[in-house]
């Protein structure tokens, strides 16, 4: 294993519906703390992918009137699309109806859990929600509902495998507890410390074929079920490294994962569950796993019927992806529920991108390339150089905070704005033409400095300042044009 390796994944993506805006945040978010392990020169490995089988996928593709394959693949294909919009540097993008790069490792985990002897048959008869793609217990309804869909069950009685996830309440409070396997932010630690202090059932972890129209990896040895959920899409996570495959060296280069980052309404799944199947399969247990919030708009939760529902294609159409990319990173908690609104995004798209960052390149370059100010290429500062000296832009990374991070680039584009104002070089020129071609050489260092500790926020414009500053050009058009 690498010394300075560093592996994150995103939660895989459901296939029954086109990506939202939760989709994009939770993306840009790991692509940002993705880009400032590379800023440190450290070996990272970036997975995200979609998880292609289910119940709720087999209902909609039917809907639809499509092949469930067909179905998944378009709508698969539609998730790599906008990860490309929105410049997101994932190395791989898994799923789960992969017979070559998916399913022996997703085999190869469950019979890892039978040599345990952590899985058995059973009839059961529970509530199910399709949502969730899981059982619940009717403590956890609300009103009769799923707390999170907010949908009635479905009642089954079926015969599946389960999985022992009782058996490893003991040793995952342990490992949660000591912060081994570190849960953040506090406050989902301790909420997934309550789950494991209430009691852990063993889950289901096949449903009949024939529920699914046989789309799903078959159980070894029982071709009448298929491996459902956990098994099949939490196993993501390291056949996206070649578990067992024939070629391991991803996988032993970059497991355990350094950071999963997922949503609130899986870490029940993810921090139960997953470490469960891992404790069992005799596997390293990730290293931490980051809860994020949620987008909400205007106060409320986003829904079709309040209108408030907010496309991420129509604002990178209108403002661009780099101006999605800052507001999901700056504008929005890195760790609980954020609000957006198309009016806010707009007022903080001209003030802080518009106004801010892309008028101060313009009066800096517009300076430089009028005043014939020349930059040695050579005496600009090394990446490694200005992360050291970035201490508090590193604190607010390395404590999870990216909203604070981005806040210490805009106090930089601030100071410089600032400083413009009070040795103003647009007149010092006129009278001290060495004074003002020094200014203005100091502001292009700086800006220089800037563009780097902007590249995992946003990543096309750092490109962008550097060239123009290497090149000492004026920008040929704004980098961010005002909306009216």
């Amino acid at each position: 294993m690498s010394e300075n390796k560093f592996y994150i994944t995103t939660a895989i993506d459901y296939m029954n519906a086109p990506p939202h805006i939760g989709h994009a945040f939770e993306k840009i978010q790991t692509d940002a703390r993705a880009r400032y392990q590379t800023l440190l020169g450290n070996d990272v490995y970036f997975l995200t992918g979609t998880d292609d089988h289910g119940i709720k996928i087999v209902r909609t593709a039917h809907d639809a009137g499509k092949e469930v394959r067909e179905f998944a693949t378009e709508n698969a294909n539609i998730f790599r699309e906008l990860l490309d919009l929105l410049t997101i540097s994932n190395n791989d993008f898994i799923r789960t109806s992969d017979r070559e790069h998916h399913w022996p490792g997703a085999l190869k985990l469950w019979n890892k859990l039978v040599e345990s002897n952590d899985i058995y048959k059973s009839a059961y008869k529970g509530f199910y929600c399709v949502g969730c793609e899981a059982y619940i217990t009717e403590k956890e309804l609300v009103e009769e509902k799923c707390c999170i869909h907010d949908t009635k069950p479905e009642v089954i009685e079926e015969e599946n495998y389960f999985f022992k996830l009782s058996k490893y309440a003991v040793e995952l409070i342990e490992k949660i507890q000591s912060n081994e396997l570190l849960i953040v932010p506090e406050s989902r630690k301790n909420e997934v410390l309550r789950m494991l202090d209430e009691g852990l059932e063993d889950i289901s972890f096949s449903r009949p074929k024939e529920k699914l129209n046989g789309w799903g990896i078959p159980v070894p040895g029982d071709e009448s079920q298929l491996i459902y959920v956990w098994c099949d899409a939490l196993s993501n996570y390291i056949t996206g490294l070649g578990y067992g495959s024939d070629n391991t060296e991803l996988f032993d280069t970059y497991w355990p994962a350094d950071v999963h980052v997922i949503g609130k309404d899986i870490v029940r799944f993810h921090a139960i569950y997953w470490p469960a199947m891992l404790l069992s399969a005799g596997l390293p247990l990730p290293k931490t796993i980051l809860v994020h919030g949620m987008i909400i708009s205007g106060g409320k939760k986003m829904s079709k019927s309040l209108g408030n529902v907010i496309d991420p294609y129509k604002l990178i159409n209108t403002y661009g992806a780099e101006a999605l990319r800052y507001y999901l990173l700056r504008e929005v908690s890195s760790l609980e529920d954020g609000d957006m609104t198309e009016e806010k995004f707009k007022e903080t798209y001209n003030a802080n991108l518009a106004n801010g960052l892309g008028n101060l390149v313009s009066r800096i370059l517009k300076m430089s390339s009028s005043y014939g100010v020349e930059i040695d290429h050579n005496e600009l500062e090394s990446t490694e150089h200005v992360m050291k000296d970035a201490q508090e832009y590193r604190n607010a990374f390395d404590s999870y905070k990216i909203n604070d991070a981005a806040d210490k680039v805009w106090e930089m584009i601030g100071a410089l704005d600032q400083r413009i104002a009070e040795k103003e070089p647009y007149k010092l020129i006129k009278t001290d033409e060495d004074a003002a071609k020094n200014e203005v050489e100091y502001l292009l260092h700086e800006l220089w400095r800037i563009s780097i500790l902007l590249s995992p926020f946003l990543p096309t414009t750092s490109i962008k300042i550097k060239s123009l500053i290497k090149e000492n050009k004026t920008p040929d058009k704004p980098l961010f044009l005002r909306m009216e």
